[in-house]
């Protein structure tokens, strides 16, 4: 009886073990919702929150998010789509527009441990980077600009920035370029990209180029596991939504 309990006592510790170790899997999305307007010219902020919603999406990165603008009729679309499934949003507006403000956002299931908004250089308009950490892992979003020379300055800011923190720090968000670039390059020596690049994200009604992304910082790297992605065929902005699902190692 006794080498049974001790048998069964191994078992279960051996079990607790393997569950301990077992990876955690996470569900990014990063949307360029085009201020919420699809192709079809609605603005219909409730589409964005379903496509979320049915993709499971913990963490999004929203790129092209007004606040209070004429085009949006005085709405702020990143906290309608966040209260349409449940989510908190949080914001970093780039520049002053239509009487209001515009630029980027994270939605996200859970309460940041913190927020950091940060400039970035962007000589047709200010660009922004948005970081929020969570208990595992760091997420930013960005919002890259038209301009090479500020891309690349970007990247270097951004650099430095997931070099501070000890925890997978995910890059997503629509950076203004394709693979095979300059650009594309120099953020490969830094970060390993997760989404599947021979898969186009732009324009939603044909799309042909990818210039939207998930990418890990390359120092942490080593505690991701496997990545798949997928791009959305849905029409509800001039950009695909991209999701991605990725393990957490231990």
């Amino acid at each position: 009886m006794r080498k049974y309990y001790i048998l069964l006592l191994c078992a279960l510790l051996s079990g607790s073990a393997t569950m301990a170790g077992k990876p955690k899997t996470i569900n990014l999305s990063t949307y360029n919702i085009r201020h919420g307007q699809g192709m079809d010219g609605q603005l219909a902020f409730h589409r964005i929150g379903n496509i979320l919603k049915e993709a499971g999406a913990q963490v999004v990165a929203v790129q092209e998010v007004d606040s209070v603008t004429k085009r949006t009729d005085g709405r702020y679309g990143l906290r309608e789509i966040g209260k349409s499934i449940g989510m908190k949003d949080i914001y970093a507006p780039a520049i002053d527009f239509q009487g209001g403000k515009y630029g980027i956002g994270i939605l996200c299931q859970k309460k940041p441990r913190s927020v950091r908004r940060i400039p970035l250089p962007g000589r047709e308009e200010s660009r922004m980077l948005l970081v929020a950490e969570f208990r595992d892992y760091v997420v930013a979003c960005t919002h890259l600009s038209l301009t090479e020379e500020d891309r690349l300055a970007s990247l270097t800011i951004i650099a430095r920035e997931a070099s501070r923190w000890d925890k997978p720090f995910f890059l997503m968000g629509d950076l203004n370029d394709e693979p095979g670039s300059k650009f594309y390059y120099e953020l490969t020596q830094h970060f390993r990209v997760l989404s599947n690049t021979k898969e186009p994200t732009f324009p939603s009604d044909a799309p042909n180029v990818c210039i939207d992304y998930v990418a890990v910082y390359r120092s942490q790297a080593h505690r991701v596991g496997e990545a798949s992605s997928r791009v959305g065929k849905e029409q509800t902005s001039d950009h695909c939504p991209l999701h991605a699902t990725i393990q957490l190692l231990k």
